[in-house]
């Protein structure tokens, strides 16, 4: 039976029939998708061949979103990208001149320096509200640990946005603050003070140190004591892979902490 263009039909492990649309440009083969009818199919293949033998210069500002109802948009950009800069992307990646755009919907679009190109290349990008995850080895990383900013960071506290556009991950528009856990910085006089706090049931001081490297040991040494004095509560601790083992010991010995801390007991239950 004669299929339409650029149509295949394919069995899934049940039996079941779909069909797989792909388009051959440049002497590139490229897959369009799998779609439940040929119909579909057919149509995403004309859809894909008008995008790429149109003489127009489109750009991603361009999408037809109306006109273009099967081929998915993460495809007709990485075509877009293919006709327009010669590089055939898998990614929703429209390349420019020092950069890369990442498109997640037609509203929804990241700004990445050209030397992540490989890394987002080979991995899809997927955002939960705020936040954004590419799965690896068979788990979902956020995307900013890549940039520095960890877990419990907190924004225009410790990292912020340089130009205020939270979705340019440009490694120029991301400035951290403060790397470690419950360590908040301030000026004083020419100097930098580091401030270490810990949540219990608000937020205690441990310390003010000249480093942030001793501020954050502080902030460990202090989940420790409390975890001694039956605190209940868990304390994420602060890696700090600028120390080995015997600087750090022998600074977590040495760091002074309030004795607040060091008193501190967990009111008894009523």
């Amino acid at each position: 039976m004669k299929r339409l263009p650029g149509v295949f039909e394919a069995k899934k492990k049940d039996g079941s029939i779909y069909y797989r649309a792909s388009i051959t440009f440049r002497s590139k083969h490229i897959s369009l998708g799998s779609f439940p009818t040929e119909l579909q199919a057919g149509q995403a293949y004309k859809e894909a061949k008008l995008l790429l033998e149109t003489p127009t210069a489109l750009t991603p500002d361009d999408y037809p979103a109306d006109s273009c109802p099967v081929l998915s948009f993460a495809k007709w950009i990485s075509l877009i990208n293919f006709k327009n800069n010669g590089f055939y992307i898998k990614t929703p990646i429209y390349l420019r001149s020092n950069f890369f755009s990442y498109y997640l919907s037609p509203t929804d679009v990241l700004t990445f320096d050209a030397d992540d190109l490989f890394y987002y290349s080979n991995h899809s990008i997927m955002r939960r509200g705020n936040h954004l995850f590419v799965a690896e080895y068979g788990m979902q990383t956020n995307i900013h640990s890549r940039y520095g900013i960890k877990n419990f960071a907190r924004p225009g506290i410790d990292y912020r946005f340089v130009n205020g556009d939270t979705n340019d991950f440009r490694y120029s528009n991301i400035e951290i603050i403060n790397s470690y856990h419950g360590v908040t910085s301030k000026n004083q006089g020419t100097a930098k003070i580091y401030t270490a706090k810990i949540h219990i049931h608000g937020d205690y001081v441990i310390g003010n140190y000249p480093t942030d490297i001793e501020a954050a040991v502080a902030y460990n040494k202090a989940a420790d004591i409390l975890q001694q004095n039956k605190c209940p509560k868990k304390f994420e601790k602060n890696y700090i892979d600028k120390l080995d083992s015997k600087e750090y010991h022998r600074l977590y010995d040495s760091i002074a902490i309030s004795q607040k801390i060091i008193d501190y007991r967990p009111p008894s239950p009523q």
